[in-house]
């Protein structure tokens, strides 16, 4: 029995301390992970215009291509 004792004393630690460390380390590298992605995804916004945005801009260069047309019809009648 005392051989049986030594043998889980011995086993135990060599197991059970690599898992913890492994979940440890894989832990915090998840958590490294999701604040990168938190980043990327702020940045990705100060990029990239919003469709109210993009609308907006376009109606303004629609207005602006019909007074262009309006303006060539004008110089093509006269």
């Amino acid at each position: 029995m005392g051989d049986m004792e030594l043998i889980f004393d011995i086993i135990i630690p060599l197991v059970i301390i690599p898992i913890f460390y492994f979940i440890k380390s894989h832990g915090s590298e998840i958590q490294r992970q999701g604040i990168l992605l938190n980043k990327t995804r702020e940045e990705i916004a100060k990029e990239y215009v919003s469709k109210k945005d993009f609308s907006i801009e376009l109606e303004r260069i629609f207005d602006k291509l019909d007074k262009l047309d309006a303006k060539i019809d004008k110089l093509i009648t006269d």
